[in-house]
């Protein structure tokens, strides 16, 4: 199976004018999205906290991690981001795939954009569920 990749533009949700574009892989394995550190550094993006990540050999390492606005395929997202090693490839997590209606076909390796965004739950459009 060959790999997907997508143009994501990564803004500085504080001054959007400060931005960096590049090619992303889209990895559906990876919960949070990926950017070297230099590049987000770059943009004016500082770390806002750490977390532990289980990688694809199963170690666990903690990253710094930050908030920014991505843009792919026409949309937009508020999205937490690990500040990656600075030779580190772009990677797309399904946490942004997915807040903007988009899954991964694997058989086409492609992208593609669900009719809607999932939003399921005790959400009732009409008003407050009474109990009794």
């Amino acid at each position: 199976m060959g790999a997907t990749h997508v143009t994501v533009t990564v803004r500085n949700p504080a001054d959007p004018e400060r931005f960096w574009e590049g090619l992303f892989l889209v990895d559906t394995g990876a919960t949070d999205s990926m950017v070297p550190r230099n590049r987000l550094e770059s943009i004016g993006l500082v770390p806002k906290g750490q977390r532990v990540y289980e990688m694809a050999d199963g170690n666990e390492l903690r990253f710094d991690i930050t908030g920014a606005d991505l843009e792919f395929m026409g949309d937009y997202v508020a999205n937490t981001i690990v500040m990656g090693p600075d030779n580190a490839e772009p990677l797309l997590g399904v946490t942004a795939l997915e807040s903007v209606g988009i899954e991964v076909d694997p058989v086409n390796q492609t992208l593609k954009r669900l009719p809607a965004v999932r939003l399921k739950g005790g959400f009732n459009p009409k008003g407050p569920i009474e109990t009794a």
